[in-house]
């Protein structure tokens, strides 16, 4: 052998340990087969490992003499369970080895079998290889059990993210009782909407996990739907922030975007936890134009919502009736409603854990109780509006009739008003007239591109191109996420009303 006896040679050991370090780097499963062929290579015997006390075999060199298996089970047994720590027999014309491997019972046992007994160096080097095989499945078992809590944490955060979106906070702490992330103990929070790359989101989550598995005061949680954004949730409290450059998660971001030119950041005004859901689409809207701006950041300094400005009693009155119907609607029905018209079906879905199919059911259910179809744009922004207005789903708090047994004025009585008029041109007076054109025939075609495009005698590509343009216009999303488009819905229809 060349070494010193009883002790493998200096470089048998350098290539054991070089295996044994690439293997560690990968960060995968150990490469059993691998490692006992290089032992094979080296002793010139067969090796397997046999995983437990049954002769189920893990791994094997090629060759290695299975049939001696069932002879050596009660050996086995031994070993597996720690009665013995090693130990040597002879299986007909065989020299077998055994040395059971960690601590753990049942554990497994490394049998070599040979012609004749090992040299001691051979027997040392064996012995080193049954510890590289135990650190290596020590760590592969590390990895998986930080896996394994890296995917429940991650879980557990989309849950809190799911019962903010549906304006549940104290859901949200039963779901984490024990260890309550701080962003539950804070008064408002704003949504920094990150756009990344989708294979990036994990090391960046990662960098800023803190041991409970949140992120400090924060929350990172993945997009189930749009794979290159990162929804941060981050704590805004009167008086521990300065703006929304305090600190948490968001200064951090903003680094991030300025040193990543892929990187867009959008981030919403500070809200409420159970107006987690508004706080999200304010993001989206500011992500939209983020995409253009020159830092590639943009926080959402909108516009009063259209339900600011209508006069309070006459649309409560109106958006009450349209609403009233769901009274007799699940509960669940309206709350997936309510979150499929603040963003795609896709992405309630995801959020959800339901099937789109099931989405689109609970959609049929409440848009048969309102007599209206969900599908279309137009439809969906007049509920989305009412149920703004209402900020309930049911209507049950209010008379169907008007004050004074009048009949409950239309959205056009609502809309008619100056003050409409004037939301409705400060939405649209940036658009340049060609994108204002395609944004109006985009809708006429129920948001399908391809249809705009040919009504207008253009590419679909130029359609989506004007679009975007518009987003950044407007500071409204209206492709990804898709909200925007409630606003544009109503800016055009009150600009006809208007001009007509």
């Amino acid at each position: 052998m060349g070494g010193v006896e009883g002790r493998p040679a200096g470089g048998q050991l350098d290539g054991l340990l070089r295996e044994v370090r690439r293997q560690a780097a990968r960060g995968a499963d150990p490469d059993l087969g691998r490692i006992l062929g290089w032992l094979y290579r080296q002793t010139g015997s067969h090796v397997a490992l046999v995983a437990d006390g049954t002769g189920r075999v893990e791994s094997a060199t090629e060759g290695f003499p299975l049939d001696a298996l069932p002879a050596l089970a009660p050996l086995l047994a031994r070993l597996s369970t720690g009665q013995l720590a090693a130990a040597a027999t002879d299986v007909g014309a065989l020299r077998v080895r055994c040395e059971g491997l960690g601590t753990h019972e049942p554990r497994p046992v490394l049998v070599v079998a040979g012609s004749a007994e090992p040299a001691p160096e051979e027997a040392a080097l064996i012995s080193h290889v049954g510890t590289a095989l135990t650190l290596l499945r020590h760590a592969e078992g590390s990895e998986r059990t930080w896996r394994d809590y890296q995917r429940k944490a991650g879980q557990l955060r989309f849950a809190v993210l799911q019962a903010l979106l549906a304006g549940e906070p104290l859901l949200a702490r039963r779901m984490t009782t024990g260890v309550v992330p701080p962003l539950l103990d804070a008064g408002r929070l704003r949504i920094h909407l990150l756009h990344c790359p989708p294979s990036e989101r994990d090391r960046i989550s990662r960098a800023q996990q803190d041991p409970s598995g949140y992120h400090g005061p924060d929350l990172m949680v993945h997009c189930p739907v749009f794979k290159e954004h990162l929804i941060c949730l981050v704590a805004d409290d009167e008086g521990d922030r300065v703006g929304e450059r305090g600190r948490g998660q968001g200064e951090f971001l903003r680094r991030l975007v300025r040193d990543n030119p892929r990187y867009a950041l959008g981030v919403s005004g500070a809200h409420p936890l159970n107006a987690t859901a508004d706080a999200y689409n304010q993001a989206a809207h500011a992500l939209a134009a983020a995409r253009t701006a020159p830092d590639r950041v943009a926080s959402y300094h909108g516009r009063t919502p259209l339900d600011g400005v209508l006069a309070r009693r006459p649309a409560l009155d109106w958006a009450r009736s349209l609403v009233r119907p769901l009274d007799s609607v699940p509960k669940t029905s309206v709350d997936v409603t309510r979150l499929a018209l603040n963003m795609p079906r896709s992405a309630v879905a995801g959020l959800l854990g339901l099937s789109r199919n099931t989405v689109a059911a609970h959609l049929r259910r409440a848009g048969d109780a309102l007599g209206r179809d969900l599908t279309d744009v137009r439809c969906r922004a007049t509920v989305h509006l009412a149920l703004a207005l209402t900020g309930s789903g049911s209507g049950a708090d209010g008379s169907a009739e008007a004050e004074g047994g009048q009949p409950p004025p239309t959205l056009d009585d609502l809309l008619a008003t100056e003050r409409a008029a004037v939301w409705a041109g400060t939405v649209l007076r940036p658009l340049p007239a060609r994108h204002r054109r395609t944004l109006q025939a985009w809708i006429d075609a129920n948001a399908d591109a391809r249809r705009a495009a040919h009504a207008l005698g253009i590419s679909r590509n130029t359609v989506r191109a004007h679009l975007r343009a518009a987003e950044a216009v407007l500071g409204l999303d209206l492709l990804t996420v898709g909200t925007g488009i409630h606003d544009a819905v109503h800016a055009l229809h009150i600009s006809d009303i208007h001009t007509g």
